[in-house]
């Protein structure tokens, strides 16, 4: 169990994740427990704000929101838990995703961490750019003299090591943007983690990642995906619509607030359909009333699933085409797994069986010691899953890690942080 950085200001086995998404800024603070396993000590989430897809539109409110959920786990933690560093989600449509191949000679000896370290680098060295840093590079396979199929090459024999690479890349400006934040925050930022990456560490089996798997991330500003085979994520993608998407659908088709239709979306909404609809009546409160107005209208259940419906065809038509251009349809095997906020509407599951013809279902985070109910739900899978990607690292992460180039967030952002936290 390896820890990045220490979360906890002079505690080495400590950790601290911050998930930052639309909706909320959750904060969870673990420790490993007497047999070695991760136990959370401190929980706190809030109300984001000034933070959309992604990107920091407001850093006030931005600062406020993170600095609440860090303050509310510190709390729940005890007395001299301060939290100094964080793993940090990323997420937003400046995302891209990268396969590459790559071949290295090896001389007739045995591979060793290093030729996998040079193999790395030779992919890194492919992709990066001035405007993008990387922000995992995964090893999808190797091959050792034309033989495919190996997952660990070292310590085997061969002429010749080749391997596929996943590597996602992030905009730097978005990267700065959301670290000079959390510097303003006085935090340190240990590492960046893909949130679609985080939920399905966070939910997926063994299995599934084995066989092949859709993870679908629905928060709040966007839906998030990510591809498994062979264990290993071979294919990422950002969508840049979720559920408040389709919240402000229902707010502008029905002339109510915004709180009034997430309301409605929550308690009546449904992504298919029924007879019964059509006379089921539901009350939506006009604009600038109260929701127990006399004014309020009544509109048949089904115009309000026939404004959700629309929305949410559009997200997963979206996705199939994703996976189409990019090859990994076929290879995704049968098997989709919805998790995140906004996964939770009665029907969606049918609904995305008919439009991507797969197997699909809905997933809560995987227990872990200490989680509260109230944060088990499936809203809070990327933050688990954060918890196991800082303390259940593959090889090729721990080498990537220490061959990272200098770049935005290594260089400057630190920088940046380190200044701003010496002047306010």
């Amino acid at each position: 169990m390896g820890f990045p950085n220490y979360a906890i200001k002079g505690k080495k086995n400590s950790l601290a994740v911050l998930d930052i998404g639309t909706n909320k800024v959750a904060c969870f603070i673990a420790q490993p427990n007497a047999e070695g396993n991760i136990q959370i000590k401190g929980i706190g989430h809030h109300l984001a704000k000034g933070i959309r897809g992604g990107m920091i539109t407001d850093s006030h409110e931005a600062e406020s929101s993170i600095i609440s959920a860090v303050h509310a786990a510190e709390q729940m933690a005890g007395e001299g838990n301060t939290v100094e560093n964080v793993v940090v989600s990323i997420s937003g449509s400046h995302l891209r995703s990268h396969n590459v191949s790559v071949e290295l000679r090896v001389a007739g000896e045995g591979v060793s961490e290093r030729d996998i370290a040079d193999i790395l680098r030779e992919g890194c060295n492919s992709v990066q750019s001035k405007e993008r840093s990387i922000i995992h590079c995964f090893a999808a396979g190797y091959e050792i003299d034309g033989a495919r199929g190996i997952r660990d090459p070292r310590h085997m024999f061969g002429q010749r090591l080749a391997a596929n690479l996943h590597l996602i890349t992030a905009d730097n400006v978005k990267i700065r943007n959301l670290a000079g934040c959390i510097g303003r925050c006085h935090l340190n930022v240990s590492e960046f983690i893909v949130g679609s990456h985080a939920a399905a560490l966070g939910v997926l089996d063994a299995d599934e990642m084995d066989l092949g798997v859709v993870l679908v991330n629905m928060g709040a500003g966007e839906t998030s995906f990510s591809v498994f085979l062979g264990g290993m994520n071979i294919y990422s993608d950002v969508i840049p619509i979720g559920g408040q998407h389709v919240t402000s659908d229902i707010a502008r088709g029905l002339s109510t607030s915004m709180a009034h239709a997430e309301r409605l979306k929550v308690l009546h909404g449904s992504a298919i359909a029924l007879s019964q609809d059509n006379q089921a009546m539901v009350e939506v409160p006009l604009l600038g009333e109260d929701e127990h107005s006399e004014e309020a209208n009544l509109v048949p259940r089904a115009m309000l699933i026939g404004i959700i419906r629309p929305r949410l065809e559009e997200i997963f038509e979206i996705l199939r085409e994703r996976l189409e251009m990019s090859g990994m349809l076929s290879k995704a095997g049968r098997n989709v797994v919805l998790t995140g906020g906004a996964c939770q509407l009665i029907g969606l599951r049918e609904l995305v069986t008919r439009i991507l013809n797969k197997q699909v279902r809905i997933a809560k985070p995987h227990l872990v010691n200490g989680l509260a109910d109230s944060v088990s739900g499936p809203a809070f899978s990327a933050t688990v899953g954060m918890l196991t990607y800082a303390t259940n690292r593959p090889l090729e992460d721990t080498l990537f890690q220490a061959i990272r180039q200098p770049s935005a967030l290594s260089s400057r952002t630190h920088k940046l942080m380190n200044w701003m936290r010496e002047n306010f």
